[in-house]
């Protein structure tokens, strides 16, 4: 499956410096001064995974496939960008086409960096949220002026959904958070709002916070989301190589790379894991959501896969790594058959039986 994440905020809080980082290469302008992405850079990352050259070594092939996330720097927003300020409403239309929303917001102090809105983390976070509610609010008050007097669409649960949805709008409500039944999750899905994204805070830091980076705080009521990167130190880091980065962030205090957090936020946020397939032809990493059933993730390598499906061997990782592969689990009895109810754990690793 694509993921694809964009990434949003106020000018010049760091997207396109943190979006560089992300795939470690030029390729969105980091211009000090506002709108210097016009377009929408679109990238596509491979998901960091120690896993897989463990895999590939066990089953003695070359070719390593790991799972991907498109990563979308969009323009900066400005208050009023919802009624066409800047390029608002161009920018609003890029979201909409992205799975979940990585809001940037600026968490270091730079007096040479021009600073567009708000002075703090939660203003930044407020103002873009503001201009998504403001226009998931038009969407769904031209839905409701155009079937108001429609007898039938007006009696709906449609129609009812959308009043709900109004009435929580104009609380500055994001759809996102809203209790929803069944129904009400499966309709929502036909207004396309922005509010309904799920989403995650990028706080980019200065990087004296990278050194006490367990004591930091900010100033954000959703701190849970909150995933504090320096957008600047992880763009160093590309230059490195794989060595010298790990040293470098050792140095740092930080386990992870600002990637490998961004995209674990990502898969938590979207309700994500991973599964493996192991064998000459490739070691590959496959993404479904938590969750799913077999037949589901047998989809993910081929749609016909899960009408086919007849059963999933299946081994643990940490098996599979102990006992050298499927043939050794299968002689210690770790192999298991599986069928079409089995939910699937993370970090599997699956051999399909179908019927082709």
């Amino acid at each position: 499956m694509k993921l694809s994440i964009g990434i949003v905020g106020l000018p010049n809080v760091g997207k396109s410096t943190l979006f560089n980082a992300l795939l470690g290469k030029q390729v969105a302008d980091a211009s000090n001064y506002p709108f210097c992405t016009i377009d929408p850079n679109v990238g596509v990352v491979e998901v960091p995974d120690e896993k897989l050259p463990v895999l590939a070594e066990i089953v003695k092939t070359n070719k390593i496939v790991p799972a991907i996330v498109e990563f979308v720097d969009i323009a900066g927003l400005v208050k009023g960008a919802s009624q066409g300020e800047g390029l608002g409403n161009k920018f609003l239309t890029n979201i909409r086409d992205c799975d979940a929303i990585c809001h940037v917001v600026r968490a270091f102090s730079d007096t040479n960096i021009i600073k567009e809105g708000s002075v703090d983390p939660q203003g930044d976070f407020e103002v873009i949220c503001a201009e998504l509610i403001i226009k998931d609010l038009e969407t769904v008050d031209k839905y409701l002026d155009a079937n108001k007097n429609n007898s039938k669409e007006n009696k709906s649960k449609k129609f009812a959904l959308a009043q709900k949805l109004k009435s929580e709008l104009e609380k500055g409500s994001l759809t996102v958070n809203l209790n929803l039944n069944d129904d009400e999750k499966e309709l929502v899905k036909e207004f396309f709002l922005l509010t309904a994204k799920p989403y995650f805070i990028v706080a980019n830091v200065d990087e004296d916070t990278y050194q006490n980076i367990k004591d930091w705080k900010i100033n954000l009521k959703n701190f849970e989301t909150v995933v504090p990167v320096c957008a600047k130190v992880e763009f160093d880091l590309t230059e490195l190589s794989p060595i010298e980065k790990r040293d470098y962030l050792r140095e740092l205090g930080v386990q992870q790379s600002g990637l490998e957090r961004v995209i674990q936020k990502a898969y938590d946020t979207l309700g994500l894991q991973s599964y493996y397939t192991a064998g000459i032809k490739e070691a590959r990493a496959w993404t479904i959501y938590k969750g799913s059933t077999a037949p589901k993730a047998a989809a993910a390598i081929h749609t016909d896969f899960e009408k086919g499906f007849i059963m999933a061997e299946v081994v643990s990782y940490e098996d599979f790594v102990q006992y050298k592969g499927l043939l050794g689990a299968k002689e210690v009895g770790k192999l298991r058959h599986e069928g079409r109810e089995y939910i699937m754990r993370p970090d599997d690793v699956v051999e399909f039986r179908i019927n082709a």
